[in-house]
């Protein structure tokens, strides 16, 4: 015998796992520390930094 089901109540439990996943998805784009922000700024300066100290400068005649 197949098992009732409230369909009220399914597509509340539908409706939450979507928000479920939604919420997830946006943790994983924009859910960063301010010390992860801070380090990636970090690294990109002294990236930069170790760029422009190689940097050959153009002789004058």
């Amino acid at each position: 015998m197949a098992e009732i089901v409230n369909l009220k109540r399914a597509r509340k439990e539908k409706a939450r796992r979507e928000r479920d996943s939604e919420a997830d998805a946006n943790r994983r784009r924009f859910g960063r520390t301010r010390a992860e922000k801070a380090a990636d700024t970090d690294a990109a300066a002294r990236a930069r930094q170790t760029l422009d100290g190689k940097q050959i400068e153009p002789e004058d005649s």
